[in-house]
């Protein structure tokens, strides 16, 4: 419980204390605009003073100079609030009476992030909680007060201790317990009983708020009219029915207020709409809203506010629209301006807010849950803009926040065209995370875009804008570089460099990989040197793809060259370059220079394996020499390094094509052996060559001829050079075609 509060009436006091209460804070200024709106403002015949705590002095409120009165007809009170802050102004508890009854049902983890949408809350200045009211939705909590009965001057000629009556009736657990606390005192007004219960609600306390109902029954049994339950009463028990979660109590206090009579007003449906919404019974909740207006109540803003959570909950965008078009209808064609306690061009304001926050909110849940809801969100972007209810641009981020998968790339352009269109900023982060998303779903020219309008329009690219765009780029260069299509390759750096971004050595050498797959020496070398040229110095990978198309080309001299250029320059060569340049030694024939290749990789620690024999063999049966690849062969085995299946391949169709069958025969049954599968070229080697010779061999020693491989797609020189490369030189309309390409390269 809080501190005290003073009610001066007429010669004395009545003291009520400051329960706390899940009630929002209006502005100052808001506050003050709408009381000296009020029509029944009338003389000052007495002062409400809500007094702060007793441990600040009346000199520490001396200097805020803000004092607000307004008068409640019939009681003949004037309330006056006075605060540090202007979000710190005070209101008595029986203003609070209808929003702590509904306030709890718009208030919760669903609306945690829209504070101007609070129907109430609870501030606290100083250690000591303040009440505070939204006058928009006062209809009912003004007519509470007025209508609540006018209290006898002569009942109210004292000072009740409100405070110490509630601490002693929260310990209360029945009937009994709540009159032995009141039986010495005086008659309390009722409207106190209400407020003392509504503040059990928040202490979750539904045990002595029934005892004091019960109690308060007995008395009115016993005669004591003053003290009968009325609407306002059974109200607040709900709310501390719904606050508490014991909601099976809720059929009980409904039967209850049938069995006396008292029929339900708009805070009760409220009430009971929210208790329905945490019990899950969302389309019961909106039944209850069409109940309002079958029973000829008006519904209050709280009332539109929970049917839109109602909707929040079902996720169900599209029917949060229709309701506030239907709203919409009302309001501009002035049914909603009939009660003018109510200030509803504020109240269709924060309503209309509300209704876009929600469907911000369902598109975002979509958008984290599991299962692709894309094509959910596209169009409830597209029914509120028909319902002119678009996100702000701080929602459209935040959505664009929670694409992370890659069919959510549709939903982040769509939003980032958005932004762009209807907005002059758009976050940095936010073009990185599109740049990112679009090439987790591999569509690198879209990124491409994003970050040309980045340069275009702003924001600037910082460091991670660079090396995201620029690892797009690499996945491409990589499928120009598995495919052999160096002329792609190439174009994609001219790409890079008109983009302002600085093609590295990783760059260059794929497309330099790219040329030696297609046998492309020429192209090759103008590549090194523009590399050269634009600054980037070579690596051992960059000397190796070298290497490797100028000994495809046969062009050895150049290679040798080019070995002696790279050693020179300090360039330390790796298994790659010394089996290129073994290939390269025995091209030229010079078989010394191969063993010396092979003893410095010894002696410096770089063993040569299986790959470095193959290519030997290789290039000694590409020249005839098969006696040369033999000896090659045996070699490796001296070393002690297993053939594989690609050395008895290339060995066996160069000795059975060489004319030596029977020697090709032994070497397929050695890879029998040793578990290899030969191909079913070889296969056919030994067979054609058996034949032709005459020699004889065990063909059922061979086995079933194994079955043909999968050939990979062949690259051609003028794959390269076809006519479906990308013309990187074209506007971003060229993109889609572009991105084909790469796809098929991929």
């Amino acid at each position: 419980m809080q501190t005290l509060s003073v009610w001066p009436l007429r010669g004395e006091l009545l003291e009520v204390p400051q329960l706390e209460f899940q009630l929002g804070f209006t502005s100052f200024g808001r506050i003050r605009s709408r009381i000296i709106r009020r029509k029944n403002l009338g003389r000052i015949d007495s002062i409400v003073h809500l007094r702060r705590s007793s441990r600040h002095s009346r000199s520490d409120f001396d200097d805020i100079g803000v004092r607000v009165f307004f008068k409640c007809d019939k009681i003949k009170l004037f309330l006056s609030g006075e605060s540090r802050s202007l979000s710190g102004l005070c209101f008595p508890v029986g203003w609070a009476l209808e929003e702590q009854a509904i306030g709890n049902s718009v208030i919760n983890e669903d609306l945690e992030e829209i504070d101007e949408l609070k129907e109430t809350r609870l501030e606290k200045d100083d250690g000591e909680l303040c009440l505070s009211k939204s006058i928009g939705s006062g209809d009912d909590v003004g007519g509470e007060i007025r209508d609540g009965g006018e209290v006898e001057e002569e009942e109210m000629d004292r000072r009740v201790d409100v405070r110490g009556l509630a601490q002693c009736l929260l310990q209360a657990q029945s009937v009994e317990d709540v009159e032995e606390i009141m039986k010495d005192e005086d008659k309390v007004p009722l409207q106190v009983f209400s407020s003392i219960i509504s503040g059990f609600g928040r202490e979750k306390r539904l045990e002595p708020a029934m005892a004091v109902v019960d109690w308060l029954k007995m008395k009115c049994e016993e005669g004591e009219d003053a003290y009968c339950p009325n609407l306002y009463i059974y109200n607040s028990l709900l709310s501390v029915v719904k606050q508490s979660g014991e909601l099976d109590k809720v059929d009980m206090v409904l039967s209850e207020m049938d069995e006396v009579g008292i029929s339900r007003n708009v805070v009760t449906y409220n009430t009971l709409m929210g208790i329905y919404l945490e019990e899950g019974r969302t389309a019961e909740a909106l039944n209850l809203f069409e109940d309002i207006k079958c029973k000829g109540l008006s519904p209050s803003p709280p009332s539109f506010s929970t049917a839109l959570l109602a909707y929040r909950r079902m996720e169900d965008g599209i029917g949060a629209l229709n309701f506030f078009i239907a709203l919409r209808e009302k309001y501009m064609s002035g049914e909603l301006k009939i009660d003018g306690h109510i200030d509803w061009h504020y109240e269709y304001l924060k309503l209309k807010n509300f209704t876009s926050r929600i469907c911000y909110q369902i598109m975002r849940r979509w958008l984290v849950k599991d299962g692709n809801f894309t094509t959910n969100v596209l169009k409830l972007l597209i029914e509120m803009d028909k319902a002119a209810l678009p996100p702000t641009r701080e929602e459209y981020e935040r959505l664009i926040w929670a694409c992370t998968r890659e069919e959510h790339y549709t939903v982040a352009k769509e939003l980032y065209n958005r932004i762009r269109e209807n907005h002059s900023d758009i976050s940095l982060s936010v073009c990185n995370h599109i740049i990112w998303l679009m090439g987790k779903a591999k569509k690198w020219w879209a990124a491409l875009e994003i970050y040309e309008d980045m340069l275009d329009k702003g924001p600037k690219p910082n460091n991670m804008a660079y090396e995201l765009i620029v690892s797009h780029f690499n996945v491409l260069l990589s499928a120009a570089r598995k495919r052999g299509i160096w002329r792609w390759g190439l174009k994609l750096l001219d790409k890079m460099e008109a983009k302002g971004l600085k093609p590295r050595s990783r760059e260059w050498n794929a497309v330099l990989i790219a040329c030696s797959k297609a046998s492309e020496a020429t192209a090759a070398v103008e590549i090194f040197k523009r590399m050269i040229e634009r600054g980037e110095k070579p690596t051992v990978i960059s000397y190796g793809a070298l290497l490797s198309a100028l000994e495809k080309g046969k062009l050895y001299d150049e290679a040798v060259r080019v070995w002696e250029h790279m050693r020179k320059i300090g360039v330390e060569p790796n298994l790659y370059a010394y089996t290129i340049m073994a290939s390269v030694y025995v091209g030229l024939g010079k078989f010394n220079l191969v063993d010396y290749i092979i003893q410095e990789m010894v002696s410096i620690g770089i063993n040569p394996t299986v790959v470095t024999f193959n290519a030997i063999i290789s290039v000694c049966t590409k020249n005839g020499l098969v006696g040369a690849a033999y000896e090659w062969f045996q070699r490796m085995r001296s070393m002690s390094i297993d053939p594989n299946e690609i050395t008895y391949d290339t060995l066996i169709e160069a000795l059975a094509n060489d004319g030596k069958p029977r020697l090709a025969y032994d070497l397929y049954l050695s890879a029998l052996n040793e578990d290899l599968k030969p191909s079913s070229k070889a296969y056919d080697a030994i067979l054609q060559s058996s034949r032709t010779l005459g020699a004889t061999i065990d063909i059922s020693a061979l086995g079933p001829r194994p079955p043909e491989k999968k050939k990979k797609v062949p690259t051609k020189k003028n794959q390269s050079e076809s006519g479906t490369v990308i013309d990187l030189h074209s506007q971003s309309n060229s993109f889609v075609r572009e991105e084909t390409h790469a796809q098929e390269a991929a």
